[in-house]
């Protein structure tokens, strides 16, 4: 998991942040909707087709547990969010992991033909559809129980950062962000830049309370619009 992991430093307080932000939402059904909005951000906010989730079936200091949330009120937590999609990739005794992804974005980010020419050198079909190369992506986690390192590809990392990962181009290793930063890094950090920015503000916008959570049907619709593709605006109570 090397190419995806953070910073130690920055992993542990985002941790932390989530941790006391997540113990403001007293309803059950309200903290599993703050936390899976949090940790989708970046796809809420259309920059990003995909993110992983890992829901891990341990009691937090506020006495919750979002493994046995996610079991008890998955179906109303997931038509709060009408612009996701999830995908169960893996289920364990201690843990679950998700793609939470939006499915138009992700149809257009997959695509491309260079990535389709990535996942062709990996294994996947040239010709395969969205949901058939989901399900190869899920038989392969499941059967080797591990990532695959193409999955960089279908979570929005840079195509070249993927493939120098995965030995089929050659670049130097320049740094490390949110995964491993490969030949020029500008375009990449900025990236990474743009979505550490998704998660402060859905964070900031969460920290004002459950309240936001009933001012819509589906609440995510009340928060981003995208401006110049990096500019992010909070709503305040109204789709654009």
């Amino acid at each position: 998991m090397g190419f995806y992991q953070s910073d130690n430093q920055g992993n542990t307080k985002r941790k932390k942040t989530a941790l006391e932000l997540l113990a403001h939402f007293n309803d059950p059904l309200d903290c599993l909707t703050a936390h899976l909005m949090l940790e989708c951000s970046e796809v809420l906010a259309g920059v990003k087709p995909a993110n992983l989730v890992s829901l891990v079936n341990r009691t937090r200091p506020c006495g919750r547990n979002l493994y046995q949330l996610w079991q008890s009120l998955r179906q109303e937590a997931v038509a709060r969010l009408s612009t996701i999609d999830f995908l169960i990739l893996q289920t364990k005794e201690r843990s679950i992991l998700l793609l939470c992804y939006n499915r138009e974005q992700l149809e257009q980010h997959l695509s491309h033909a260079g990535i389709r020419t990535l996942l062709h050198k990996a294994g996947y079909k040239q010709t395969s559809t969205v949901p058939e190369l989901l399900t190869e992506l899920k038989q392969r986690i499941s059967k080797h129980d591990h990532f695959p390192h193409e999955i960089g590809l279908f979570i929005g990392y840079p195509a070249k950062d993927v493939a120098a990962f995965m030995g089929l181009v050659k670049l130097p290793f320049s740094c490390q962000a949110l995964w491993k930063i490969y030949g020029n890094p500008a375009n990449s950090l900025n990236l990474a830049k743009n979505y550490r920015c998704c998660r402060e503000r859905m964070t900031e916008i969460l920290a004002s309370g459950s309240q936001i959570l009933v001012k819509a049907q589906h609440p995510e619709q009340l928060f981003f619009y995208q401006h110049n593709d990096i500019d992010f605006h909070i709503l305040k109570g109204s789709k654009p």
